[in-house]
């Protein structure tokens, strides 16, 4: 039996609420990639996905070995390892008197941790030397977002590929262009410039991107950032 798994889990929504996923990876005790899944939820918020990725780690990790879970939302972090029992004694209401959003994920979370060995790890998102597997967990959900087909391990897909770090707010603007996928109008940025689509679209490796994706231009026009230098 292992004696240690390590895993995250990461939620996407394209709007929040939008076309949303789940998605985790599972290494083993050295880091190493074993499995990964991500699902589509159709339209929902970011908590939800968060939640939803968080309890479907759970229910497919082994509940006798212990796991450490690398996640960047702190909001689903917080809400099973700080606000969770307060909750519960206050009848499922918030310290405002609130019913508790999103009760039945955070149940069935609570329900999944019962009499298991779970650490769990905040990690920053995006961040250019961040966590491997946070930004596998980031990038799985992101094109089942789009996509809203499963995948995963168990369906014979390929790894994800973590794209290229992206800027956190107020660290570096992105100013507007022209082009598909882009929108607006006036002068566009130079080719491989990084900037985040106005507009959904599809890059010439046949994989779709999401608006307020990040897309590069490139000679065969906008696309994933990974495929810039690509041939067509």
């Amino acid at each position: 039996m292992e004696d240690r798994i390590i895993a995250a889990c990461d939620g996407a929504s394209k709007g929040n609420p939008g076309p949303a996923a789940w998605a985790w990876v599972v290494a083993d005790a050295q880091g190493r990639t074993r499995r990964w899944e991500a699902g589509p939820l159709g339209t929902a918020t970011n908590n939800i996905a968060e939640l939803t990725a968080l309890r479907e780690l759970l229910a497919s990790t082994d509940p006798a070995v212990p796991v450490e879970v690398r996640m960047d939302s702190q909001y689903a972090m917080n809400a099973v390892t700080k606000w969770l029992p307060g909750w519960k004694r206050n009848g499922w209401k918030t310290s405002a008197g609130k019913p508790v959003a999103n009760r039945e994920l955070v149940v069935a979370i609570d329900t999944l941790l019962d009499g298991r060995a779970v650490t769990f790890r905040y990690v920053p998102a995006h961040q250019v030397d961040g966590d491997p597997l946070n930004a596998l967990a980031d990038q799985a959900a992101s094109e089942a977002a789009v996509s809203q087909e499963a995948a995963g391990t168990a369906y014979g897909s390929a790894e994800p590929v973590p794209a290229p770090a992206r800027a956190t707010k107020g660290r570096t603007a992105q100013r507007p262009a022209s082009g598909p996928g882009a929108g607006g109008a006036g002068r566009g940025p130079r080719s491989g410039a990084t900037i985040r689509a106005k507009f959904a679209g599809r890059c010439h490796c046949g994989k779709p991107y999401a608006a307020k994706d990040m897309i590069a231009k490139n000679p065969n026009g906008w696309g994933h950032p990974e495929c810039r230098t690509a041939s067509a």
